[in-house]
This record gives C-alpha cells, sequence and structure tokens, in this order.
C-alpha cells in the first residue's frame, strides 16, 4: 500500500502532538516534527517535545535532533523533512508531520525557493553590521533593496532580517525575488491537512499552565545549561519562548514570579503569532476547534472517514 502523508498543524498547546501520536499509532506511521525550536536537542521540557514515552511508542523524526549551536533555516528542514518523506514512502509507511511552524508546512506542501549558499564571510559581515547599526537602520536598509522582506519580517527577528540581507550582499538578488520562483511542493492528492484551532481564551490559560509546570519540572536547569554554553544569543534555540525571561531570573534580575509570568506573556504572544498565520496562510486547511483530546479525535475521524471504514 502507498504511504500516505497526514499534516497537523496548530498553535502552542492546542494538542497537536498528542493527535498526532494517536494518528500515527492508528496507522502504523511515524511522525516528522514541524516546529522550529523543538528541533533543537537542548530545550525539551521548554519546547514541549515529545519525551521518551512518546517517541517509545512512536518513532520521531527531525525532533531532538539539532544542536543549539546550528541555526537551521526553512530550507535545512525542508531538505531534511523531504528525505524522511522518501524513505518513510520507501517502506510504505504513512508519514503523520506535526508542529506549530507554518512556515514550514508552506515550504513543504507549496515548494520552496533554491536559493544560493552564503559565504560564511557575508553571514559574518551582516552581523557585525545589524550590531553597528541597530534593527531599525538596518531595517531601513534592507527596505531598500527588498522592501517586502522588511515589510514582512517581525520586529525583534534578527535572524530573519540578516537573511535578507545575506542573500541580497551575495547574489545581488532580493530574497522575496528568488522566493517568488519556488520549487515544486507535494503533489495535491499526496497528503491531508487539518489546522487544530481552538479558542484563543482556552489557549492562553492552557499556555500559561504549561509554562509553570514547565519550570517546576527541569526547564531552568535546561536554560541554565544553555546559558553556561555562552552562544550567540541571536541563534534560534536561544530565542526559544521563555528563554530570555528564565535567564534572567537565573542572573538575579528578576524574581521568579516575574520570569515565569514574562514567559506566560511571550507564550501567549507565541500563540498569537500562530493563530494569525494559520488564519491567513492557511485558510484553506479543515478545522477542528475542540480541545478535549476525545472530542478532536472524533472530529479528526469526521473528517477522514475511510479511517474507519
Amino acid at each position: 500500500m502507498a504511504s500516505r502523508i497526514w499534516l497537523i498543524a496548530g498553535p502552542t498547546a492546542s494538542g497537536k502532538s498528542a493527535l498526532a501520536l494517536r494518528l500515527a499509532q492508528m496507522v502504523g506511521g511515524e511522525i516528522i516534527g514541524a516546529d522550529a525550536l523543538q528541533i533543537y536537542r537542548d530545550l525539551p521540557v521548554l519546547t514541549a517535545a515529545a519525551d521518551a514515552a512518546d517517541r517509545a511508542e512512536v518513532r520521531h523524526h527531525l525532533v531532538g535532533t539539532v544542536d543549539a549551536a546550528e541555526a537551521w533555516s526553512t530550507g535545512r528542514w525542508l531538505a531534511a523533512a523531504r528525505q524522511t518523506l522518501a524513505d518513510l514512502a520507501a517502506r510504505e509507511t504513512d508519514a503523520v508531520v506535526a508542529g506549530g511552524t507554518g512556515l514550514y508546512f508552506e515550504a513543504l506542501v507549496r515548494g520552496l525557493a533554491e536559493i544560493p549558499s552564503v559565504p560564511a564571510g557575508v553571514r559574518l559581515q551582516v552581523g557585525a553590521d545589524f550590531t553597528a547599526l541597530g534593527e531599525a537602520a538596518f531595517r531601513e536598509r534592507l527596505a531598500g533593496v527588498d522592501p517586502a522582506a522588511a515589510d514582512r519580517i517581525l520586529p525583534g527577528d534578527r535572524q530573519r532580517l540578516c537573511r535578507a540581507w545575506e542573500v541580497y550582499a551575495a547574489t545581488g538578488r532580493a530574497l522575496s525575488d528568488w522566493q517568488a520562483e519556488p520549487v515544486a511542493g507535494l503533489a495535491p492528492d499526496s497528503w491531508r491537512g487539518v489546522r487544530l484551532m481552538p479558542p484563543r481564551g482556552i489557549l492562553y490559560r492552557r499556555g500559561d499552565d504549561r509554562f509553570a509546570a514547565m519550570v517546576a519540572s527541569g526547564a531552568l536547569d535546561e536554560v541554565q545549561a544553555l546559558a553556561a554554553r555562552r552562544l550567540d544569543p541571536a541563534l534560534p534555540a536561544c530565542k526559544a519562548v521563555g528563554v530570555r525571561p528564565l535567564i534572567a531570573f537565573l542572573d538575579g534580575a528578576l524574581a521568579l514570579e516575574a520570569a515565569i509570568a514574562d514567559g506566560q506573556r511571550e507564550t501567549r504572544n507565541y500563540v498569537k503569532r500562530q493563530e494569525v498565520w494559520l488564519r491567513g496562510r492557511m485558510a484553506s486547511w479543515p478545522v477542528i476547534t475542540d480541545i478535549d483530546p476525545e472530542d478532536q479525535w472524533r472530529s479528526f475521524l469526521a473528517l477522514n472517514p475511510d479511517l474507519t471504514a
């Protein structure tokens, strides 16, 4: 039987990991992580990555596989995900791609431009330029050559701002122009997707509770170990939700209660950004608004009746 590709997207705390695990168990599939933070092995608690028990139940790919000293791009994730999909197809095994990074799903489904690599010297110079100019001036400079990128990249996202200028500096062509020429994505009949979109207020409450539980369950130790490595703070893992306030607590700059409150606030902001992406860029995907795991499963089966036929 040909392998199938199932895509499950949703904001933080929406239940996508549990749904993906249950589906993978039912179809005998394996899970591919589509989360830009869970891919790093240094923060499994803080990023709510699959634990040892879940991995024992179902094989996971691209979860906890990358060192925090690396900076994986969407293109790098896409190449790894495509290779994993090919491997699963060769074994006639279903793939369940699950996560909260909308750009990963968009790249997988629609394709992503093949952008030339950027020399290390260019990256170093761009990083130095950003530090010297500051974000506002750097963004203004970028707007002169790639206004679309300068407009869409969120405030504080140094990595993507630098990436946009790196591509221009290395190729003489705007990143947005490269991205307008995507390569082929998944065949339309090869995948099924679903968005988990419970009410935002519920997600906020779940996110608040989960962050507090993370702090009590090892997140502080993870962040302390990460901080001890003195990595570039612009690296994705170092900018994970909650890292900044927990480091501030460890440095004595914040009380623990204040650090938790800041981490909860960051989580809520992250949920909102994920929701905006899912509603705007993945509007054609079927939606499940339930929050209870059993209700989510029933809704998923209703969308895919052939699973129980």
